[in-house]
């Protein structure tokens, strides 16, 4: 048993806390492969008590709070509640995996303990990744590779929980040469933490561009966020500057990509009610149509509302009572350059404790302004293409960059290329915009789609399916209109055609493990095993 001091202890853990939070803070994210050996190390020095396992719990529940504390601070920016909520549950499920291991160690073959850390972390974080209700997956393992694609192109086959399989059998087969110094250790570890970078080498670069392709710009108009800050700007009528954005746009392009939220900045335009969107047509014509390329399409970020009369026709819905029940969405608008709107896209996927409310009685009073509407929206249900003159594309919004299976969707309903929208403003210039870029190139190497990036600020760009960026960004800060030519795909990843397998399957095996545990117990004390 190793024999580890207080202060060793704590050193291990600000060691595992720095190694898991480099991927997050703009840095490379190999030091994951080996962030979890500090803990490991700890667990081998402690005995198979109850005491020493509450003396454990305390070490693997302060490393994952200060992991959480040192990446998603700046949510702290938007809303207070939002990164306290999200370190108690990233830290509780990151907990379950780990303490299940440590617990069955001390009493069961290694190879078990093994099998269930890297069983039950995967499935934990995919019950955080997939929970409707509290959901904050900034963190998944595998997310920490964002700032590393030319090592992850076998993301087109896995996904992030691929990313994620590869950081924790990593981890184990390293500390098993710390542990044993045997050669054959020494071969599995390089095999396991080398074999899949050389592998996403050779897929980088032997990776054949589509010939088909579209034209596409996008606009950051740099307006601020919150009322108050466009108001000291001089901006409350943003309506001049995007104007003077959209006359720079090529006569020949498919698509015109304008962010989040984006005619919440033009008076006229706080809320489009669906219903009788043909009220409003006369409006873009006014200000935003007569910009658009004639054979274009605008996609732009909008607030809308439907309306269900006297009973609620579903479980976000708020009461009105003059016009009865109605449910407020975050959506993409398809537009015509004749101002009509063609097609709605309702986002699918909240930002908790701001657009999705848990428990909403009790954290209403959280609910803060972030240039659009508040409080709890409605969930989109179905994937939405819009489409141009055969050029099909998928309108993601926002936060959806982060759900790799969710975002997948669009392609399997037939997107060829994708326009992720976002408004990033609310963070400050902080990593949050910074890392949402970088998560969606990721999500362009998962489904092999070009990504045409429009943010409010933040960062707006173009992303190639192999997700590098195609020519230049528009950073922090910054306003202006990018063009690019895009590739257009419609072939579809193992990844995209099966969601988070590796996911799912971590979930059988969890459960398996368990199951084995406790028959390997109850044959322990019946003397049928040593």
């Amino acid at each position: 048993m190793i024999q580890l001091t207080t202060k060793k202890r704590l050193a291990l853990v600000l060691c595992s806390t720095l190694l898991l939070s480099l991927g997050w803070l703009g840095f490379s994210g190999i030091s994951l492969l080996v962030a979890l050996i500090p803990l490991l190390i700890i667990s081998e020095g402690y005995s198979s008590s109850a005491k020493d396992w509450w003396r454990m719990a305390g070490y693997v529940a302060l490393t994952c709070l200060l992991w959480h504390a040192a990446t998603v601070w700046w949510v702290w920016n938007a809303t207070p509640i939002g990164p306290i909520a999200a370190a108690i549950f990233g830290t509780w499920w990151n907990m379950v995996a780990f303490m299940t291991f440590h617990f069955v160690s001390k009493r069961a073959p290694r190879a078990l303990a093994y099998t269930l850390l890297v069983a039950l972390w995967i499935a934990t974080e995919q019950l955080y990744n997939s929970a409707e209700v509290m959901s904050f997956p900034w963190l998944l393992l595998g997310n920490g590779f964002s700032n590393d694609i030319a090592l992850v192109q076998w993301y087109e086959y896995t996904g992030v929980f691929g990313g994620t399989l590869w950081v924790l059998v990593s981890n184990l087969a390293i500390y098993e040469v710390l542990r044993t110094k045997t050669k054959t250790a020494k071969v599995r570890a390089a095999l396991i933490t080398l074999a899949p970078i050389l592998a996403s080498i050779a897929i980088f670069f032997a990776y054949t561009p589509s010939e088909r392709t579209a034209k596409v710009s996008v606009i950051q108009p740099n307006i601020p966020c919150y009322e108050e800050e466009r108001k000291a700007a001089g901006k409350l009528n943003a309506t001049a500057d995007v104007q003077r954005l959209m006359a720079q746009i090529d006569n020949d392009v498919a698509y015109v990509v304008m962010p989040e939220s984006a005619l919440s900045y033009l008076p006229q335009y706080s809320s489009i009610n669906e219903d009788i969107a043909e009220r409003y047509k006369s409006l873009l014509n006014n200000t935003l149509c007569s910009y658009i390329p004639e054979h274009a399409k605008l996609i732009t970020g909008a607030s809308t509302v439907r309306f269900y009369g006297d009973s609620p026709a579903t479980d976000t819905a708020r009461q009105n009572d003059i016009f009865g029940y109605y449910d407020h969405f975050n959506s993409a608008l398809l537009v015509g350059s004749e101002g009509d709107i063609e097609k709605i896209y309702h986002k699918g996927k909240l930002v908790i404790g701001v657009e999705a409310v848990p428990m909403r009685k009790l954290f209403s009073l959280f609910e803060i302004d972030l240039g659009g509407i508040t409080g709890q929206l409605g969930w989109g249900r179905e994937h939405a293409i819009f489409e141009n003159e055969g050029v099909k594309i998928g309108p993601s919004i926002c936060y959806e960059g982060i759900y790799g299976d969710y975002f997948g969707g669009f392609a399997r309903h037939g997107a060829e290329l994708m326009a992720l929208i976002s408004n990033d403003g609310w963070w400050g210039n902080t990593p949050g915009h910074k890392r949402l870029f970088d998560f969606t190139r990721l999500r362009a190497i998962e489904t092999r789609r070009a990504i045409a990036r429009s943010a409010n600020t933040g960062i707006s760009g173009f992303i190639s399916p192999r997700g590098t960026t195609i020519g230049e960004r528009l950073e922090w800060n910054e306003e202006g209109v990018l063009t690019a030519l895009v590739e257009l795909r419609n072939d579809l990843t193992i990844y995209t055609r099966y969601g988070d397998w590796v996911a799912r399957i971590a979930g059988y095996v969890a459960v398996l493990g368990l199951m084995y545990y406790v028959a390997y117990r109850v044959r322990r004390r019946n003397n049928l095993v040593d």
